[in-house]
Parts: C-alpha cells; sequence; structure tokens
C-alpha cells in the first residue's frame, strides 16, 4: 500500500497515539473543575498550549483550540469581522482558497459585509498589485492560504504582512493547515494577527486544531457556554486529543529542518519523473521555491480524475483529486478554473501529497503504476 494523500490527512504518529490513550484513560477530570482531577487535567491542558506557542514562538495565551482547522478558521475570519464591523465592512479573501475559507466568506456577503475576491495567475499566486488597489478605507480583514490546498502554490503571506504594517486596523489572518510543519510559521515572521492549524495535517488526531490569535486582537465567540479558552471558544476540553496534538506539533516541527529538505528532494524526482508522461501537464509554478515541498499537482488531458483515482486504487496507491472536503464532488476544481484551466483540464486535476517516511523507489512505483493506468485507460 503506498499512501500519497497527506494533504488531505496523515496517519498519526505511534507517539501521538499512544499519549491520546495513555491520557484518555487516566487524566479524565474535566478541565474546568476545581477539584484534584480536574487541577491534573487543566495542568496538562495548559501544557500542551506551552507547547503549541513554542512552535510558533509565540505566547501560550495566544493559542486557541479548537476542534479543527475548519473552526478556526470560521472563528478567525467570521470572529473577526462580527467584532469589528463598527470599523466598516470589507473584507478580502482570494478565489482559490479552502471551502471553510471561502464558505465563511460567502456567509458574511450574505449577511452585508462586501468582499473582494482576488484573482491568482496561471501559477496560483495572487498578485500584490491587486491586493493593494483592493484595500480601502473599510477594510477590516485580509484573508489568506499559506500554501493551496490543491495545488501546493505558496502565497506571498510574508509580502502581505509586510504591506499590511502600514495599515494596523486591518487584520491579517493567515491558514497555515497546509504549511504548518512544513514552512517557517512564525506568525510575528509573517505579519499575521491571526493563523490557523489543524493537527491531523502533522500527523496528530482528528477533532483538534488551534488558532494564534495576537494578544490584543478581540473575537467575537462562535460558540457560547461556559467561557473556555479565555471566552473565546466554549465547551469542555478534549484534554486527550489536545495533548496529542501538542506532541504532534513538537516531533513535526523537530522534523522540519531534515524533513522539507527532503520532501523536495522527493517532490522533485517525481516531477522530473511525470514531466515523461504524454499529456501529463504539471501544475503550478516552475520555481521550486514558490511550491510547498510535499504536494505535486498536474493534469491529465483526457482522462477525468476520479476514474484515475479510482485505477490507482486498484493497486492500492491512494492520491486525490482535490481537496478532502471537495474530492466527492463531480464539478470541475475551481481553484483550477481560476488558475485558467479549461473545463476539460479542471476536471483532469491529481494531487499527490508525500510525506518524509516515503522513498525514491515509491515514487518509482508510483509513476510505473500510473503509466500502466494510462495505458489502460487511453487504449
Amino acid at each position: 500500500m503506498l499512501y500519497l494523500d497527506n494533504s488531505a490527512t496523515t496517519p498519526p504518529y505511534p507517539e501521538v497515539v499512544s499519549t491520546v490513550t495513555d491520557v484518555m484513560s487516566k487524566f479524565f477530570g474535566n478541565p474546568s473543575s476545581i477539584h484534584h482531577l480536574g487541577i491534573e487535567a487543566d495542568r496538562l491542558l495548559q501544557r500542551s498550549r506551552r507547547a503549541v506557542a513554542e512552535t510558533l514562538s509565540c505566547k501560550p495565551q495566544e493559542i486557541i483550540f479548537t476542534g479543527s482547522g475548519s473552526e478556526s478558521n470560521n472563528l478567525a475570519i467570521k470572529g473577526a469581522a462580527y467584532r469589528y464591523r463598527n470599523r466598516g465592512k470589507h473584507l478580502i479573501t482570494s478565489e482559490i482558497e479552502h471551502a471553510s475559507v471561502d464558505e465563511s466568506y460567502k456567509q458574511l456577503k450574505d449577511q452585508g459585509f462586501e468582499i473582494t475576491f482576488l484573482p491568482v495567475d496561471e501559477t496560483g499566486s495572487i498578485n500584490l498589485e491587486d491586493l493593494k488597489h483592493a484595500l480601502r478605507e473599510d477594510t477590516i480583514l485580509v484573508s489568506l492560504m499559506y500554501v493551496n490546498n490543491e495545488v501546493g502554490r505558496i502565497q506571498p503571506v510574508m509580502q502581505v504582512g509586510k504591506l499590511l504594517q502600514a495599515y494596523p486596523r486591518i487584520l491579517f489572518h493567515v491558514d497555515a493547515i497546509q504549511a504548518y510543519g512544513k514552512l517557517e510559521c512564525s506568525p510575528r515572521l509573517l505579519g499575521a494577527d491571526l493563523l490557523s492549524v489543524s493537527a491531523h495535517k502533522i500527523r496528530g488526531p482528528k477533532g483538534t486544531g488551534f488558532l494564534y490569535c495576537r494578544e490584543g486582537v478581540e473575537l467575537y465567540p462562535l460558540i457560547a457556554g461556559g467561557g473556555q479558552e479565555n471566552g473565546f471558544r466554549s465547551g469542555t476540553e478534549n484534554v486527550p486529543l489536545l495533548v496529542g496534538m501538542a506532541k504532534a506539533a513538537r516531533l513535526a516541527t523537530e522534523k522540519r529542518e531534515v524533513g522539507t529538505p527532503r520532501l523536495y528532494h522527493l517532490r522533485q524526482q517525481l516531477i522530473e519523473q511525470l514531466q515523461s508522461i504524454e499529456g501529463l501537464s504539471i501544475t503550478g509554478s516552475t520555481d521550486p521555491s514558490d511550491m510547498a515541498p510535499h504536494i505535486v499537482h498536474f493534469v491529465l488531458t483526457g482522462i477525468r480524475s476520479e476514474v484515475m483515482v479510482h485505477a490507482l486504487e486498484e493497486v492500492e496507491i491512494y492520491i486525490s483529486t482535490r481537496s478532502a472536503c471537495a474530492s466527492g464532488s463531480i464539478s470541475p476544481s475551481r481553484v483550477l478554473l481560476a488558475m485558467g484551466k479549461t473545463q476539460e483540464e479542471a476536471s483532469s486535476g491529481l494531487r499527490v501529497s508525500i510525506s518524509i517516511d516515503q522513498t525514491a523507489a515509491d515514487m518509482d512505483f508510483f509513476v510505473t503504476e500510473l503509466q500502466r493506468a494510462i495505458e489502460r485507460l487511453r487504449y
């Protein structure tokens, strides 16, 4: 079995599974309780918060634990929009954001907010000049993904952060879900006021995530209740999974220095092999520094993407057509359409996402089986 869908989800580290099991069985107290069991659980929770904060070089009180990356995005965008709507009702994002961002903006548009969706070029990147021209006196939030989850294009978030320093009343949210653990994600370095992360993309447990919220930034809470997470996100915290997330965050950060160059090497090897296949076109920028180290996206003209996914599944190779949140859709990819692809091309996109545990031999095996599948499906 060759699993090449790591952008959809990742298998948890064995250490994470062990940690979650141990905490779930031994520390079941409610962290809001004032008795000994509650205090023990809260101690683990706060230790996890400090561990996560260390990976971002931020303060523990700037970390809000959530139930997913999608919740982190929703809280950042809607929480900021509702809280600062007295300043203005203009928001900016791009045409290729994750569904949790795109749909949040569409909901806000229905509620009277004005949204500017920035276009992208053929490589999948926004243009800084377009952003400059979109900024207005009543702009209160800019939200961009660090790495596009479908094609792997890195957005110029650091340049955007520098640009927005001249606009202190505009908040900058970075969806770092596909970047965290692979690229530098320090909010201070990026100039981000808000930054979203999901645990299951870094070999942590599903159902957990966090939002960095810069000290001094206020958010309107989307979940009302007992006031957990400093009032930003009520609900009893899932201590075992959050401890597991902290463990995964630490491991991902420790492995990044060696792991990211290794991923870039594997990615380049895979691209060189794929380029020899007739009718196959690599998506994104030809400059490797513009692209995430773990994602290779390509278009196979004449073969619908879901057909190829199932053909490879027959030999136990697992890839995807696009974001897991949209992979069940048979409509053309809106990301590829925004990049100027034709309807046929946008229906033929395939995403391969690799991990540091994979090898050059794995890439060879994948390309060999892909070529065999192409021959079967075309001829």
